[in-house]
C-alpha cells in the first residue's frame, strides 16, 4: 500500500475564504508536509486554475460562472498559486484542475498511477467543495482513503463537521493530523 498526501486548493484566493481559521489550518498542513516528506510519501499540490478568459467555464455552470465573474483565476494570477506557507518543492507536483474534484480536468490519475499509489490521504479547502468531490471520485476508483480533518476546512464550519463526522466516515478514514502523523 502507498500513500500519497494531496494538498487541495490551499492556494492564494481559497485560503482567504476560511477567514480566523486559516492560520490553524496552515500550521496543521505544515506539520503533514514536514511529516510525509520525513517518510518519502509523495506529496502532490492541486489548485483550482483556468486559461485566460476562462473558455472552460461554461454560463451553465452555477459555481464556476460566479467564479469567472469575480477575482481572476487564471493559471498566472496571483490567487491560483499555492500558499506561501505550503511551497511545492521541485520534486513535488502541481496538478491544474478545471472542476470541483481533484480528478476532473485534471492530470492526477495519470501521475498517482506513476507514483504506484493506492490510498489518498486528503486534505485542504472546502471540504464540501474538492473534499466531497474528490473522496466521492476516488472512492469510485477504489482508492483507499484518509480524510486529515483538521487538514481541511470549509467557510461554514457546520458543514465541516458534519462532513467529516457523519458523511466521510462511510467511505474513508478521518483522523486529526496529528493521529496520521502517529499512525501513517
Amino acid at each position: 500500500m502507498r500513500q500519497a498526501l494531496l494538498v487541495m486548493d490551499m492556494q492564494n484566493g481559497i485560503v482567504t475564504r476560511v477567514g480566523d481559521r486559516a492560520p490553524a489550518l496552515l500550521a496543521n498542513l505544515e506539520r503533514a508536509l514536514a511529516a510525509a516528506r520525513e517518510r518519502a510519501t509523495p506529496v502532490i499540490f492541486v489548485r483550482v486554475a483556468f486559461r485566460r478568459g476562462a473558455p472552460e467555464i461554461s454560463e451553465r455552470n452555477h459555481s464556476f460562472s460566479a467564479l469567472a465573474a469575480g477575482e481572476p483565476m487564471d493559471e498566472d494570477a496571483e490567487s491560483t498559486q499555492i500558499h506561501p506557507r505550503l511551497t511545492p518543492r521541485e520534486s513535488e507536483p502541481l496538478v491544474t484542475k478545471r472542476r470541483v474534484s481533484a480528478f476532473t480536468g485534471s492530470d492526477l490519475e495519470v501521475i498517482l498511477r506513476s507514483f504506484d499509489v493506492d490510498h489518498l490521504v486528503l486534505t485542504g479547502i472546502a471540504t464540501s467543495g474538492v473534499v466531497l468531490s474528490t473522496i466521492r471520485q476516488a472512492a469510485d476508483m477504489d482508492f483507499r482513503l484518509t480524510v486529515l480533518a483538521d487538514g481541511c476546512a470549509d467557510a461554514d464550519p457546520e458543514v465541516h463537521r458534519v462532513l467529516t463526522t457523519k458523511v466521510f466516515p462511510r467511505q474513508a478514514r478521518v483522523v486529526s493530523v496529528d493521529e496520521w502523523i502517529a499512525v501513517p
